[in-house]
């Protein structure tokens, strides 16, 4: 098990889900759905997404083969929810809406799922598989998860110390990172499916 880890596929992975998962950048949705509903548990909101997130891990590949769709289309489609995701983050825009009726359990539903194991972190671990091993991919998202419980522990001291410019400037970079991402995993599996 030990020989299957690339500290190459460990990076590349945790960099391509903590792009994904953009927990800095969501720091002012997540003030706002504080705000909105009381306290976000912060151990419990990191355990359900940790959970969800190992789950599709194993068990996402046979699902999508399940119902008869190979990695390198679903990574190709995962390309797409990726771009427009980035978009989202470059450009300020809204493309996918907040269910406004999950505010009652804000801890699980939106923070946990999907804000932070959502369709963008489903579909990245799945265009993941198609080049790394998962072990590399589960460490990544360990890490992740951490940094996730780490943002969510500290989240006013965190708002106070980056300010709305800063948090401005990382949505835009992580933006452009995930940009980034999206055209070479399309790039690098478009080809498979002819």
């Amino acid at each position: 098990m030990v020989d299957m880890i690339s500290w190459e596929g460990l990076f590349k992975s945790t960099m391509v889900l903590f792009a994904v998962i953009d927990i800095i950048g969501s720091i002012p949705i997540l003030v706002d759905v504080k705000q909105k509903a009381g306290d976000i548990h912060a151990g419990r909101a990191t355990l359900v997404a940790l959970g969800i997130m190992l789950a599709f891990l194993i068990l996402g590949e046979r699902i999508i083969g399940f119902l008869g769709v190979d990695v390198n289309s679903f990574a190709v489609a995962g390309s797409f929810v990726l771009f427009f995701m980035a978009l989202e983050m470059v450009l300020g825009i809204e493309l996918f809406k907040q269910d406004a009726r999950a505010m009652k359990t804000a801890t699980i539903v939106p923070v946990a799922f999907p804000l932070i194991a959502g369709a963008g972190s489903m579909t990245s671990i799945i265009s993941l598989r198609a080049e790394f091993s998962q072990i590399n991919i589960a460490l990544a998202i360990l890490i992740n998860m951490v940094l996730v419980f780490m943002v969510l522990r500290n989240l006013a001291r965190l708002e106070r110390f980056l300010g709305e410019g800063g948090i401005a400037v990382l949505q835009k970079v992580f933006g452009i990172i995930l940009l980034a991402i999206a055209v070479k995993l399309f790039t690098s599996n478009i080809q498979h499916l002819f």
